[in-house]
């Protein structure tokens, strides 16, 4: 089990239990986080699902894969820890991630 942290765009914050394997995204959609659209289904084809990592947390990640970048690289809200929410998987090595949902472009 992962705790995943989420802070949504009202700052209204989320804590949940995620079952390793899952993506982040799978796992805030499965606590009802209204916010984060994922409207492609987490298929890495269409940003919706773009948070901020915690710093501390980036070295748990594995490293940005070239779709991920590409896509990131179209949004204007786009920083050094911008991930999407749909390429981490949540693996036993990380035991606490924690996000904000970055504003829609």
């Amino acid at each position: 089990m992962t705790r995943l942290s989420i802070t949504d765009r009202d700052g209204v914050q989320t804590t949940v239990e995620a079952q390793a394997g899952q993506s982040a995204m799978e796992a805030m959609r499965a606590a009802g986080v209204e916010q984060l659209l994922a409207i492609c289904g987490g298929v890495c084809a269409c940003a919706t699902c773009h948070v901020y990592v915690a710093p501390e947390c980036l070295e748990f990640l594995l490293p940005l894969g070239s779709d991920e970048n590409e896509l990131l690289s179209a949004l204007s809200h786009r920083r050094e820890n911008s991930r999407l929410a749909c390429q981490i998987r949540l693996e036993p090595a990380i035991p606490a991630l924690t996000v904000q949902l970055a504003p829609e472009d």
